[in-house]
């Protein structure tokens, strides 16, 4: 805002025709409510740097950044004051410069109201076009960005738990059967000075397939859902259900602090972090792809819905790793199948990828 302020008066200077006469007491008065600018304005950008510098100073107190980082930060403070010092003041030699050169000028400097309340006002031709408080010329609130969004990506081996039966035993290939997860994901920062602890939340598609053994496939029978041997020799038996879920997840972790005039970060980049917590959602899907040969044809059989799936679906996630590539784990609470006589719960196990 102060930098437009100034730029602003620059512009008045350079392109407003002269219309008003002024006589040579008014102009010196002009340029020594100016001169008087030029000290008020290293004084205020000394008193901003003096203010970062302490803020820089707390952070380095409260273990947010290095020593190394706390160096540098200052550096780059002093620099971009001195830098400010340097501008602010050329326009308003400028401005000295070109009074000096013209007996009349329109721009008429009110230096009294100035002195008194610290505002800084412009006329011209006797109407006010400039009116800012000295104090608007202090260091604005740096920008905090606290929540970030990136696409997420889970692929992996899926399976199933059921009750009174051992992974081992599971009538579904280990290998065979798979997980893939597509969405969006938010992350808050919790706390306001530390980005140690985070909040991650979103939506995603989830789509949990299974590959039963032995030639076995799907069938419902009296409410239930259960395997049975399929009448043909099976090249695929393939169940997958989709669903439409919404994680949410406490997220822990180291960061890199950095801070400039403009900003301030928080980078979980190249940086170990973990998650925990859990999603809920709908079961938005259910189908059974079937391939066999039947009287010498190849015979492909795609049959959705009807399989007396969950509507509800909910469970707990965890995930660990670096950077954007994490190990992932999702186990379902809800049973696979309603009213089932043996209840069975989907596990998934792969990896996460957030492509920040």
């Amino acid at each position: 805002m102060r930098t437009i302020t100034l730029y602003f008066l620059l512009l008045l200077v350079t392109f407003v025709s002269p219309n008003l006469s002024a006589q040579e007491e008014q102009n010196k008065r002009k340029i020594e409510v100016l001169e008087n600018l030029k000290d008020d304005i290293v004084i205020q950008e000394k008193d901003a740097l003096k203010k970062e510098v302490e803020r820089i100073n707390q952070q380095l107190k409260k273990d947010q950044i290095t020593s190394e980082q706390a160096k540098v930060l200052k550096e780059e403070a002093a620099k971009t004051h001195a830098l400010n010092i340097e501008n602010k003041v050329a326009i308003v030699e400028n401005k000295i410069a070109l009074l000096k050169r013209n007996e009349d000028d329109v721009i008429a400097i009110q230096d009294d109201q100035y002195e008194d309340d610290g505002i800084f006002k412009i006329d011209v031709n006797g109407e006010r076009v400039v009116s800012f408080n000295s104090n608007d010329w202090k260091r604005e609130v740096k920008y905090d960005r606290r929540t970030y969004v990136d696409p997420v990506i889970a692929i992996g081996m899926n399976n199933a738990i059921i009750d009174g039966q051992s992974l081992e035993d599971s009538p579904y290939k280990l290998g065979g059967s798979r997980f893939f997860e597509l969405g969006w994901a938010w992350r808050t920062r919790v706390f306001k000075n530390s980005n140690a602890l985070r909040l991650s939340y979103g939506v995603s598609f989830q789509f949990n397939g299974l590959k039963p053994k032995d030639n076995q496939y799907f069938v419902v029978e009296d409410g239930q859902t259960n395997l049975q041997e399929f009448e043909f020799d099976l090249r695929k038996s393939k169940f997958r259900m989709d669903n439409l879920v919404f994680p949410v997840h406490f997220e822990f972790g180291p960061s890199r602090f950095s801070e400039t005039d403009k900003r301030i970060r928080y980078s979980i980049r190249n940086q170990f972090r973990m998650g925990i917590g859990g999603y809920g959602g709908f079961n938005i899907g259910a189908r059974q792809k079937l391939k066999y040969t039947r009287d010498g044809r190849n015979v492909k059989d795609k049959l959705k819905g009807g399989y007396n799936t969950s509507s509800f679906v909910y469970g707990l996630s965890a995930y660990v790793g670096f950077d954007g590539v994490q190990l992932y784990a999702k186990y379902d609470l809800n049973p696979i199948f309603k009213d089932a006589d043996v209840e069975q719960r989907n596990i998934s196990l792969g990896l996460r990828f957030d492509l920040d």
